[in-house]
C-alpha cells in the first residue's frame, strides 16, 4: 500500500504522465509475425525503443519470441547487451573506424555500409559473429553501390573471412503503395540478390511488409509497427495502442474576445470562452508546432490546443466540456483511445515517428502489461 502511495503521488506532483502498454507491444509484434511468414521478424528498437524505454520494451519483446534485433549506434548495442545476452543485436549505422575488436567484444553485428568497413571486418577473422551487407537501391542514404556489389561478386577473396547473415537494402517510400520508386527498389534488390545465390535478404519495414509477400524476403525489420503506428503514416492503424499521454490541468481561467492567449499573441477568442492551462510544453515533446493546430481531449470532449505551446505550458479551449469536467487536477488525453499519434502528427506537419521519439523525459513514466513484473 505505502509503495503505491508514493507512487500515486510521484504521479502526481508530474505535469503529464506517460502509460506504456507491454502487452499491445507484444500483440504488435506477434501480428506482424504471422504477416511476414514465413520470413522470420527482427524489431528495430533504436533511440531507446523509440522513445519507450529500450530494457522494458527489448525484454517484452523477447518474451513475444523476437531473437532478432536492430539498434542505430554501437553504444545502443551495448546498452541492449546488457539487456539480452542472446539476443542478435544488427547495428545500423555500420562499422566506425578501429572499432571492429570493441564490437566483437560485446558480440554486436555490424551493418556493413562500405567496402572499407568491410576490409575492417574481414581483417579481424570476422566468421566469429556475423555482418549484414548493406545496399543502395534507390535512397542514396547509407550503402554500397551496385558497383560495389558487382566487385564483390566478381572477388569472392574479398569475402573470405566474413559470414554473411543477410543482404539488405532500405525502401525510400514504402508508406506510398503506389509509388513506382518501390518497384524500382524491389527489382534492383531481386538483381543484387541474383549476385551472390543463396545469401538470405532483408528489404521491408514495417510498411514494406504491407507490400506483399514479394518485398519481404528471408527477414523483415519493423519499427513503428510494433509500438502501433500506420504504416501509412496517416489515418487509422491496424495495430494495438501501445502509448496513452495524459497532461495534468493545473489552472482554468475566463477569458473573452478582448484577451490574448500565450506568447506572440497568436490566439484571440472569438467571445467568451473558458480556457484549462496544462503542465505539458515542448520541453516534453509536445512539440511547438502544435499552438493552434492540436488538440487534445476530456472524457471524449474534443479540446483544441490554443495559443503558443510554450517550454512547459500550454492551453486548451474546454468550452465545449461540461462544467463538471476540466477542473483543475484533472486530466486531458493528448494521446489515446481519442487522439493517435497519427492526428498530433498532422497537427505538427510531421510523422508518428517524431512523435513518439521527441517523448521526453520528464513524465511520470508506468507500464502496463503481463511482463511489468519481470521487466
Amino acid at each position: 500500500m505505502g509503495k503505491l502511495h508514493s507512487l500515486q503521488t510521484d504521479a502526481a506532483l508530474h505535469g503529464a504522465r506517460l502509460v506504456i502498454d507491454l502487452d499491445a507491444i507484444a500483440a504488435n509484434y506477434r501480428k506482424l509475425a504471422a504477416t511476414a511468414a514465413p520470413a522470420r521478424t527482427a524489431a528495430v528498437v533504436k533511440a531507446d525503443a523509440y522513445g519507450l524505454g529500450m530494457a522494458p520494451v527489448a525484454r517484452c519483446l523477447s518474451r513475444a519470441g523476437c531473437e532478432i534485433f536492430f539498434v542505430a549506434h554501437y553504444s545502443e548495442g551495448v546498452a541492449l547487451r546488457a539487456i539480452l545476452k542472446k539476443a542478435r543485436i544488427y547495428v545500423l549505422h555500420g562499422l566506425p573506424e578501429d572499432a571492429a575488436l570493441s564490437y566483437m567484444a560485446h558480440a554486436l553485428r555490424p551493418v556493413i555500409n562500405s567496402l572499407s568497413e568491410l576490409e575492417s571486418w574481414r581483417k579481424i577473422n570476422g566468421l566469429q559473429c556475423g555482418v549484414i551487407l548493406n545496399f543502395d537501391t534507390g535512397m542514396s542514404r547509407l550503402g554500397m553501390s551496385m558497383k560495389d556489389a558487382a566487385l564483390l561478386a566478381a572477388n569472392p577473396g574479398l569475402l573470405d573471412t566474413v559470414q554473411v547473415d543477410f543482404l539488405m537494402s532500405h525502401l525510400s517510400c514504402a508508406d506510398e503503395p503506389s509509388h513506382p520508386l518501390n518497384a524500382r527498389q524491389s527489382a534492383a534488390f531481386n538483381a543484387l540478390r541474383g549476385l551472390f545465390p543463396g545469401v538470405p535478404a532483408s528489404l521491408a519495414n514495417t510498411a514494406g511488409i504491407f507490400l506483399g509477400p514479394d518485398y519481404r524476403h528471408d527477414l523483415v525489420r519493423p519499427g513503428i509497427g510494433l509500438f502501433g503506428g500506420s504504416p501509412a503514416g496517416t489515418g487509422d492503424s491496424p495495430f494495438q495502442g501501445t502509448v496513452a499521454l495524459f497532461a495534468k490541468i493545473l489552472q482554468t481561467r475566463d477569458v473573452n474576445s478582448e484577451d490574448y492567449v500565450g506568447y506572440g499573441a497568436t490566439y484571440r477568442p472569438g467571445g467568451p470562452s473558458r480556457l484549462a492551462v496544462a503542465g505539458i510544453g515542448y520541453a516534453d515533446g509536445y512539440m511547438r508546432a502544435l499552438g493552434n493546430s492540436g488538440f487534445g481531449s476530456i472524457s471524449g470532449y474534443r479540446v483544441p490546443c490554443v495559443g503558443r505551446v510554450s517550454m512547459d505550458l500550454c492551453a486548451f479551449d474546454i468550452s465545449d466540456v461540461p462544467p463538471g469536467l476540466g477542473a483543475p487536477g484533472s486530466e486531458i488525453e493528448l494521446i489515446g483511445p481519442n487522439v493517435s499519434m497519427e492526428n498530433i502528427a498532422a497537427g505538427a506537419s510531421t510523422i508518428n515517428y517524431e512523435i513518439l521519439t521527441r517523448l521526453g523525459s520528464r513524465f511520470a513514466r508506468s507500464y502496463l502489461g503481463e511482463g511489468v513484473a519481470r521487466s
